[in-house]
């Protein structure tokens, strides 16, 4: 049940039946997920629900994604990868194509959450993330192909997910795939070795990719172009510090961008609080309810930090996001009057 197209070698048409030969689970084809160099993902179904199959005609990149898989489900209290579910092989038409199976995360990628519920989610996304790259980094690997469309927003506690593992290189060799967008090394600014900072450079340019939905093209390239790009949009500006360190590579890892970034939230928080009480005499009484009751929540999200170990994802989701939101109530408060 294959018809073949220049498109790709896999255009399985929905209600197609895979059964492994070597484990004999069977899977009903329901609609093609996405295609790339390494493979084709397909949403199925089994006896159990909806689950991702991803099949390649490449064996030798079936089983690098998969290690890759099982090296995630090592990183205890973690959300980086699916979860793997079943390897195996499908003979078809005389030929065998290997595939394998894991959880299908179910929700809209990154651009498309941020233009449905606001740019006040930014913050809390990319925190998410750069504590799941954190981990991923110090168990030796890069992901690489970091992209919003690689970006899943999971329910019903807003958490970012990553998917489609093909790109993730062990730290030291070469990054195995890229979006030119997102890659260092097409703004010339520094080398695809897999490292903590070429993720790092990444997550800089998915910032930038949701004040430019459309992106734009490369004209002189490098960090003049990137900086202006910045400086003209009033989202970006809010973190430009923050944007351009990892731009340059100048932060050592994940942890250390994700401490700046949680720091500048605080400096914007108290900055704006401040530019609104100098405004607002007259309400002077309220005023400082409301910059008690800030203050109280940035010394909590700074214990927060120390013992964020020990809380649950969606505990910090939902305190960094009162910590955001206020944020963005003075600054939209403050330009108001």
């Amino acid at each position: 049940m294959m018809m073949n197209s220049s498109k790709n070698p896999f255009n399985v048409i929905p209600g197609t039946v895979i059964q492994g030969k070597w484990h004999k689970n069977r899977y009903t084809i329901l609609k093609e997920l996405g295609f790339g160099a390494n493979g084709i993902v397909f949403l199925a179904r089994n006896n159990h629900g909806h689950v991702a199959l991803k099949m390649s005609d490449n064996g030798m990149s079936v089983t690098s994604e998969v290690n890759v898989l099982k090296s995630f489900a090592k990183v205890q209290g973690s959300a980086l990868g699916p979860s793997l579910l079943d390897v195996d092989d499908w003979q078809v038409n005389g030929s065998q194509i290997s595939f394998y199976v894991m959880e299908y995360i179910e929700g809209p990628d990154f651009l498309d959450f941020i233009s449905q519920k606001g740019h006040s989610w930014l913050p809390v996304l990319m925190l998410q993330l750069l504590a799941d790259l954190e981990k991923l980094h110090q168990n030796g690997w890069v992901f690489g192909d970091l992209k919003p469309e690689n970006l899943i927003v999971t329910g019903p506690t807003p958490r970012i997910r990553c998917i489609d593992v093909g790109g993730t290189t062990l730290q030291g060799r070469a990054i195995k795939e890229f979006t030119e967008f997102y890659d260092r090394g097409y703004w010339g600014l520094g080398s695809r070795k897999a490292e903590p900072s070429y993720d790092l450079f990444a997550v800089a340019m998915v910032m930038i990719n949701t004040a430019y939905p459309k992106r734009f093209n490369k004209t002189q390239g490098g960090l003049v172009q990137l900086q202006k790009q910045i400086e003209q949009s009033k989202l970006l500006s809010k973190f430009e510090p923050v944007i351009l360190k990892a731009l340059q590579g100048h932060y050592q890892s994940a942890g250390e961008m994700r401490q700046e970034f949680l720091q500048h939230i605080h400096h914007g928080t108290a900055q704006s609080r401040t530019k609104t009480g100098s405004r607002q005499t007259r309400h002077t009484g309220k005023r400082s309810n409301v910059q008690a009751a800030t203050n109280n929540h940035v010394r909590g999200s700074q214990v927060r930090h120390g013992q964020r170990k020990r809380k649950g994802r969606s505990m910090e989701t939902v305190l960094i996001l009162v910590i955001v939101m206020l944020f963005y109530a003075f600054y939209i408060f403050g330009e108001l009057i």
